[in-house]
């Protein structure tokens, strides 16, 4: 004799959890990126700023846990030099530091970056250090001699932030990195008479 149950694996009583209050609309593109080059944003009108405060309060000790700003030394990119103006640029940059609300991840996705939030105390920012040429990217490096090719690329580094995505339920938080502007070189070549 073979006895058998059978059952709904989503019976119609059967409701997903709750997500941490009303949930924003995830589209490839935000609202704050729609007028902008650059694969972040520094102002979020559309920003989940209370449901990221609720999953914090709720996933406080795990989130604090590996959760950390440190704080950048940045006095001058060389030891020894007795003024910023001491340092030559071969290409010229803006430095700025930002504290992104969203940015792309390097799988290309945008993400909600937890910033400027606070919960138990805890005031929850993530800094970083970008560089940006000021010029062409591709064009000559203007203080190199013209006898030299050259030219102005603009160098990327990878950072890590800790992310919000209101479609986890169990643990809505991760860390991810992103690709952001890191410095401005040139790239020097062959000598030509």
């Amino acid at each position: 004799m073979v006895i058998g149950v059978f059952s709904d694996p989503e019976p119609s009583h059967y409701k997903a959890p709750p997500p941490y209050g009303a949930q924003p609309k995830y589209i490839e593109i935000p609202h704050c990126a729609k007028n902008t080059t650059k694969s972040w944003c520094l102002e979020d009108s559309e920003y989940p700023q209370h449901e990221v405060q609720q999953a914090l309060d709720q996933h406080y000790q795990a989130v604090v846990a590996f959760y950390k700003d440190k704080l950048a030394n940045t006095e001058n990119s060389v030891d020894e030099l007795d003024k910023l103006n001491d340092e030559v640029y071969l290409c010229p940059s803006s430095t700025d530091y930002v504290r992104p609300f969203r940015a792309i991840n390097v799988d290309g996705k945008w993400r909600t970056i937890v910033n400027g939030v606070e919960s138990y105390g805890i005031k929850y920012t993530q800094t970083a250090r970008i560089e940006e040429c000021d010029v062409v990217v591709g064009t000559t490096c203007p203080l190199v001699p013209s006898c030299y090719e050259s030219k102005c690329i603009q160098k990327n580094i990878f950072h890590r932030f800790l992310v919000y995505n209101p479609k986890d339920y169990t643990f809505p938080f991760a860390i991810e990195k992103f690709k952001l502007p890191g410095s401005c070189g040139c790239v020097v070549g062959a000598f030509h008479l």
